[in-house]
């Protein structure tokens, strides 16, 4: 098999993958999210029956702790893909961990296969970050208006 081959496959594999569904709700922010479960759900049948197999691990190096996803197929054993997710752990006790490894693990596999999803966590902190930016504008603007008036 060559490498050709493997992509075609991947890309079949990829075609078969149907979006994760939004079954996990965050009461924080009212919203709702692609859970662990879902991803792995959504890939692995689709993976599966066109050879191929998801791994991951959570590591380490000299830079921190990471979630590495790897995409092997069953016929060409030299060939995967990979994605390494680092870990940002919010509390620093065995809850952060597992959370950041839970995010890390399910972003691995929505970034590595390219799954559309809309994060609502990452919309609701956009949402606070363009209002941080549109009230930073009107305070410039409000000093750029004063500064022509004085001038």
């Amino acid at each position: 098999m060559t490498k050709t081959n493997v992509i075609q496959l991947l890309i079949k594999a990829r075609s078969e993958i149907q979006p994760p569904k939004k079954e996990g709700t965050n009461l924080h922010f009212r919203s709702r999210y692609v859970t662990l479960e879902g991803c792995i759900e959504a890939v692995t049948q689709p993976l599966a029956n066109n050879g191929f197999f998801l791994s991951q691990q959570v590591k380490s190096n000299e830079l921190g702790s990471y979630v590495t996803t790897k995409i092997y197929h069953q016929d060409y054993a030299d060939w995967l893909i990979e994605s390494t997710v680092p870990l940002v752990l919010a509390k620093n006790d065995m809850q952060g961990l597992g959370s950041a490894v839970t995010y890390a693990r399910r972003y691995g596999i929505m970034s590595l296969l390219n799954l559309p999803s809309e994060d609502d966590d990452a919309n609701q902190s956009t949402v606070q970050t363009n209002s941080l930016a549109d009230t930073a504008s009107e305070k410039t603007k409000s000093r750029t208006q004063t500064w022509h008036k004085s001038a």
